[in-house]
């Protein structure tokens, strides 16, 4: 059962709430997928059920996949905000991490062509995996903020949040136009280029300003929980 961590150790005592997502926050990344560049954020949802930690292996289902991987800067919220203003969204931050937007490509693909929704793709069990979170003050500057995601020791992807669309305090102000966030809901920033397909057995670590925040194992399961080396072999 998913909980919130900080990195330094310890359970953090909030909740744990929805994902609220956004999508082409970069342009690198927009363009890589052949996507135009949003006028306004791209808002989606996951639901708290989504969610798994770095602590152990994390299961990717047979029957879903392929799937692929999105890293993204994470964002921990303490305080209900609605129609937020700048200073309300820096108060209630209390940390942030980095997280793995998985996604079923071609399945999201496939939907979007017919106009349909995106959750089948996006927002199934254990599509976000999060890492521990790094306790961040209230004045912190979140504007250039450095993270990256290696996959078997080479670099995949890196986001620096001074390359967004949208910065997270306005982005986070946005959403908050259309979504009440909780404490204990997280807010997913967008990923940089470099989106790409996980295998079984890859090993993955996830870095924040430079140091490791989560390091674990993909493996591949079917429905009845056995271990299915070959079905996205590398």
């Amino acid at each position: 059962m998913y909980s919130h961590q900080w990195l330094s150790g310890g359970d953090i005592a909030l909740p744990t709430g929805k994902v609220v997502c956004i999508g082409r926050n970069y342009v690198e990344h927009a363009q890589e997928l052949n996507n135009p560049v949003p006028d306004e954020p791209v808002l989606f949802i996951k639901p708290s059920t989504a969610l798994v930690g770095t602590s152990s292996n994390v299961v990717l289902r047979a029957e879903l996949a392929p799937i692929h991987y999105e890293a993204e800067l994470s964002v921990l919220i303490d305080k209900p905000l609605t129609h937020a203003s700048a200073l309300d969204v820096q108060d209630a931050i209390a940390g942030i991490g980095v997280a793995l937007d998985l996604t079923r490509r071609e399945a999201q693909s496939a939907l979007k062509e017919k106009g349909l929704p995106w959750e089948i793709s996006k927002a199934f069990d254990g599509s976000c995996v999060q890492s521990p979170f790094v306790c961040v003050n209230k004045t912190d500057d979140l504007s250039a903020i450095q993270y990256g995601l290696d996959i078997n020791g080479a670099p995949r992807q890196r986001g620096n949040t001074a390359l967004m669309i949208t910065p997270i305090i306005s982005l986070i102000c946005h959403l908050t136009q259309y979504f009440t966030l909780l404490p204990g809901d997280i807010v997913l920033t967008g990923t940089p280029k470099g989106v790409g397909q996980l295998h079984h057995g890859d090993s993955l670590s996830l870095s924040l300003s430079g140091d490791t925040v989560a390091s674990f194992n993909c493996v591949v399961s079917s429905a009845v929980g056995g271990v299915v080396s070959d079905v996205v072999s590398p």
